[in-house]
């Protein structure tokens, strides 16, 4: 008999299927045995009776994430027996039951409140959780929501390379990786100049880029590996035009995961974001007025909580753009109008006390770029081959960079961006504990204490 989806039951009420799917959940009830029984499209529960021999005899044995396929005629719940949700008017009266793998038992319940070490720890199963399947299908939903947003504004998407020959940030820890012939590349920590050189082909370029950060910060924003989604575009008149774009790619990617995901936030206890009729706009001396304290190059983090706290009481808006920090805060490459100096045209988005993008108007003439990156302390012979687009003709652009597994935490409200990454590399991990887990705690603990969180 062909399988059927899980999430397709509810049309087939009254005729015999055939589903495969792991065990959720066994329940005993005297001669009763109940199953929740979960596939890719949801769950279902499945009731296994008396009349039906072998069926219950089986079911007796099941354990949870055991795989296994059933066939059984879809009932109709009673009226007062019905839930809200997939399958929540049907169930399944199992007739055979298959089993196709045994599992181990488990070292504890699958939805069981772990500390975040032991959630990672044991990954593989941890993700099968109700709690971290629902983060996931959310964090696809947004970079699905944010590709689709850009290709309707024309822009057009580039797969960005992960081995690069120097670093685009022009001074970020990076990792190093033995090429040919003796030479040394590096893992990307930005595909910002990929960007801007496809702006001379494209005009409106973007891509969603895996980058890698060999800073030793142990926080709870930091990663080693994480995902940017980037884009870039061509003939603006400054960074408002950039943040206008941005803005409109945000409401759609929140507007599409609260449609598509709203029980996840009911699941996970958290409120829905505020988008507000516009996002604030505060330049970064004015944020640090509105908040009475002394001006500086960046935001705190205390700052930053505190100013998304102020623009969700005045404007309704858990987003809030910070703009003009100090050229000698920025990137390289961004653009400081001469009549503005010393400030640049770049900005970062906030949400929810985190900064979640950082964009900017670029520098896009040739002499510039070059006089910039020497008055940086940086060789631009070492730049020659980005410079490259500029030598040859790039028109006023800008852009700006939005970390996936930051949107994602914020969006539900997560303590720790680790929490939004499959696998989290970080300071101490990959996939496993790079040391025992109380040299690494002693090690987290010691680089929390000296590491800005930025």
């Amino acid at each position: 008999m062909q399988r059927i989806l899980i999430g397709e039951l509810e049309q087939y009420i009254g005729k015999t299927v055939s589903i495969s799917g792991s065990v959720d959940v066994r329940r005993d009830h005297g001669k009763l045995i109940f199953l929740d029984i979960r596939d890719r499209s949801g769950n279902v529960q499945v009731v296994c009776l008396p009349n039906h021999t072998e069926a219950l005899a089986t079911a007796q044995e099941l354990r949870s994430e055991w795989i296994i396929t059933i066939e059984g005629v879809v009932n109709e719940r009673p009226e007062k027996m019905r839930i809200e949700g997939v399958n929540g008017r049907v169930e399944l009266e199992a007739t055979t039951i298959t089993v196709l793998v045994r599992a181990q038992e488990l070292p504890f319940e699958k939805d069981t409140e772990l500390n975040l070490d032991t959630r990672l720890d044991y990954r593989p199963l941890t993700l099968r959780s109700e709690r971290d399947r629902a983060i996931f299908a959310v964090q696809a939903t947004i970079a699905d929501a944010y590709r689709r947003s850009l290709a309707r504004q024309g822009f057009t998407e580039f797969q960005a390379p992960a081995l690069v020959g120097g670093d685009a940030e022009g001074g970020s820890a990076v990792f190093k990786v033995d090429y040919f012939y003796d030479k040394t590349a590096y893992l990307a920590t930005s595909p910002q100049l990929y960007k801007q050189i496809l702006v001379g082909a494209f005009e409106r370029v973007f891509t969603i880029a895996r980058i890698f950060r060999a800073e030793k910060s142990a926080t709870t924003r930091h990663l080693s590996e994480l995902t940017q989604m980037d884009f870039e575009m061509g003939f603006i008149k400054d960074e408002r035009e950039v943040m206008e774009v941005l803005e409109g790619v945000i409401r759609d990617v929140v507007t599409e995961v609260v449609e598509k995901h709203v029980d996840v936030f009911a699941t996970l206890k958290t409120e829905t974001p505020l988008l507000g009729e516009k996002f604030p706009v505060l330049t970064l001396r004015e944020a640090h007025e509105t908040l009475g304290v002394a001006p500086m190059d960046d935001m705190e983090p205390e700052h930053e909580r505190k100013i998304c706290e102020w623009a969700k009481e005045k404007h309704g808006s858990d987003f809030v753009f910070i703009t003009k920090f100090p050229t000698k805060s920025r990137a390289f490459y961004t653009y400081e109008d001469p009549s503005e100096a010393p400030y640049s045209r770049g900005f970062d988005l906030l949400f929810r006390g985190l900064e979640i993008n950082s964009g900017a108007e670029r520098i896009h003439t040739y002499d510039e770029m070059v006089q910039r990156i020497e008055a940086r302390g940086m060789d631009p012979k070492k730049f020659s081959f980005y410079l490259q687009a500029f030598k040859y003709g790039l028109p006023p652009h800008g852009g700006c960079s939005t970390g996936l597994e930051r949107l994602t935490a914020r969006m539900l409200n997560l303590s720790n961006v680790k929490e939004a990454a499959l696998f989290p590399r970080d300071l101490n991990r990959i996939d496993i504990l790079l040391s025992d887990n109380a040299e690494a705690a002693e090690t987290e603990h010691a680089t929390a204490q000296i590491t800005k969180e930025s």
